[in-house]
């Protein structure tokens, strides 16, 4: 398992989804990806995706006015 980092802030629905999928495609299972955004919208559409995809998100947080989502990706 390893860990990686998506920067995906000033990018606005759909593409922090549209890179987390890219991204997610060159992962293997088990790994974690923790993406960064700026766009609130991410906090309901990432965790969407996962759900929809068989990923898990491991933790959701907001840091001033960045949202985090930490996922494992999934088989």
């Amino acid at each position: 398992m390893s860990g990686y980092d998506l920067d995906a802030r000033r990018l606005l629905c759909p593409l922090p989804v549209i890179r987390t999928q890219d991204k997610v495609k060159l992962l293997r299972p088990g790994d974690v990806l923790q993406v960064i955004c700026t766009d609130p919208g991410v906090m309901q559409d990432i965790p969407a995706w996962c759900r929809i995809n068989g990923h898990k998100v491991l933790e959701t947080r907001v840091d001033e006015y960045e949202y985090i989502i930490i996922l494992q990706v999934g088989a």
